[in-house]
């Protein structure tokens, strides 16, 4: 890693290996905010071209938010896991969310007065309809797998103790979604924004019938979040058949030793895979790993 205290642009190279084939990935922030990807010296425009290439699983301090934050959240997990193993998931969530960003534009303008072309309203939803429907498809296949091992994690961790639930809400079923689009073309004009779609869809986590960010306690919100990241690490194993590296960003604000440590093991000893931590105190890190007999390398930056 490349950077500098106080200035705007820094870069960051790495050397992977997997089966046996090494690749160097370097990616640099230029002064003006400019990003480049390069893989082996090569290029890579767009960024979506590297997404799946080697697949990741991300915690940062913020990410209990997943349970008490908005539904956006939820859906930006799952988009993030769905694109990292379905290729044509990703490039119709990209042409969905640019259509979507077109509409909203055009629904914002006619506040002003203009005058409603309805053919390019028409245009509009059915390209909603026609990048939207397999997101749906792809969703639920994936959520009918995922679900139920969050589940499963859920019941390790806590002993059972209680049963919390998911279900995937959709805002429209696929079968009336561009109807329902039309239907709804008054009430988006008068709010300006796009009212149904994938982009309004749901995970809904609840426990004892009740929405689970009111009602569980802190406790319970790490188990669950240890108990979604988990799932994300096994799904993306089975797709690839590899363990994705696992991304720990000042990890001990919101998971406690305890729960780290399992973490830690099951990834690095059960799963024999790799994790990146950073942390503020080296002397907590080191204490960790050794506890479960991992080999490490640490990295002290001042």
């Amino acid at each position: 890693m490349v950077a500098s205290f106080g200035m705007l642009g820094f870069n960051v190279t790495g050397s992977f290996t997997n089966n046996d084939k090494q690749q160097e990935i370097s990616l640099t922030l230029r002064e003006n905010k400019k990003k480049e990807l390069l893989v082996n010296k090569e290029l890579i425009s767009p960024f979506s071209l590297h997404i799946g290439k080697m697949p990741v699983v991300f915690i940062a301090p913020d990410d209990t938010d997943l349970i008490t934050g908005a539904s956006e959240l939820r859906r930006k997990m799952i988009d993030t896991i769905l694109s990292q193993i379905n290729r044509d998931y990703l490039k119709n969530l990209i042409s969905y969310s640019k259509v979507l960003e077109e509409r909203n534009t055009y629904l914002k303008r006619l506040s002003f007065g203009e005058h409603i072309d309805d053919a390019l309203m028409d245009t509009f939803d059915d390209q909603l309809a026609y990048f939207g429907i397999p997101i749906i498809d792809a969703r639920l296949d994936f959520f009918s797998r995922f679900i139920p091992i969050v589940l499963n994690n859920y019941a390790i961790i806590s002993n059972d103790l209680e049963r919390p639930s998911l279900k995937y809400i959709l805002s429209s079923d696929k079968e009336c979604y561009l109807d329902k689009l039309k239907k709804n073309r008054q009430r988006d004009i008068l709010l300006q924004r796009t009212t149904i779609g994938v982009h309004k869809d749901e995970i809904e986590i609840s426990l004892n019938e009740m929405a689970f960010k009111l009602t569980a306690s802190q406790g319970q919100r790490k188990s669950m979040l240890f108990a979604l990241k988990l799932a994300e690490f096994s799904m993306l194993k089975s797709y690839f058949g590899y363990e994705p590296i696992l991304l720990l960003d000042d990890i001990f604000e919101k998971l406690d030793e305890k729960r780290l440590s399992q973490l830690l093991n099951w990834v690095c000893v059960e799963n024999k895979g790799q994790v990146i931590l950073t942390d503020t105190h080296a002397e907590r890190v080191d204490r960790l790993l050794k506890e479960i007999n991992v080999t490490y390398q640490s990295i002290i930056l001042n």
